[in-house]
């Protein structure tokens, strides 16, 4: 489990084809994260732009990690090329303060970035919704983009905003973030769970 809270930007060095991978293109991704592996060991969690992935390998401060295809179809990680910026984060102790919410890394769908509008001191953002995720966010809820726990400022039809403050825009890739980029999106897993249990009549009403 995550918390959305990003450690660091990492840098892609590479996202190869796996060797002798499937014919529907598995990769391996090999990502530049100093204090993300100063710890970490071969299969350890660490998120990758809001991804889960699996650490297979770690050498001087980078480590690889397979992509499964299924991964590449369902998020933006197959836009990656080498000197991609990408927020990383390690998987929470459960003794660890939970700072965001709580984001499993498991993304349900990519988004595009619609606007940006400068602010005094932050910067609002519009983000295209899938439909099939919009019964899922709601105003002042939370949402995980790109592997950063925000808060949502309001719900359109087939878009939602958020607000980046100033430390948002420093410590994560979201300086950077320009009109027309794709973002990983992860809704909150509690209200799938709940939708889940209603339509199997699990819960009494």
């Amino acid at each position: 489990m995550f918390t959305g809270i990003v450690e660091e930007i990492g840098t892609v060095v590479a996202l190869d084809a796996a060797p002798g991978g499937a014919p529907d293109g598995d990769a391996v991704l090999r990502v530049r994260g100093p204090l993300v592996t100063s710890d970490a060991a071969c299969g350890d969690s660490i998120a990758v732009a809001g991804v889960c992935l699996t650490v297979t390998g770690i050498d001087e401060g980078a480590f690889t990690a397979d992509v499964m295809p299924e991964t590449l179809r369902r998020t933006a990680l197959g836009a990656l090329v080498a000197g991609s910026p990408v927020n990383l984060e390690r998987a929470v102790r459960a003794d660890g303060r939970l700072s965001g919410h709580i984001v499993q890394g498991h993304v349900d769908g990519v988004g595009q970035v619609l606007r940006r509008e400068p602010g005094p001191r932050w910067d609002d953002v519009d983000i295209a919704l899938p439909p099939e995720l919009a019964g899922y966010v709601v105003e002042k809820g939370s949402i995980a983009v790109s592997g950063v726990s925000l808060t949502v400022t309001h719900v359109g039809a087939d878009s939602f905003g958020v607000s980046l403050i100033p430390t948002t825009l420093v410590a994560t890739t979201f300086g950077t973030l320009a009109v027309g980029d794709l973002v990983n999106l992860e809704v909150d897993v509690i209200a799938k769970y709940v939708e889940r249990l209603l339509a199997t009549g699990r819960v009494v009403r």
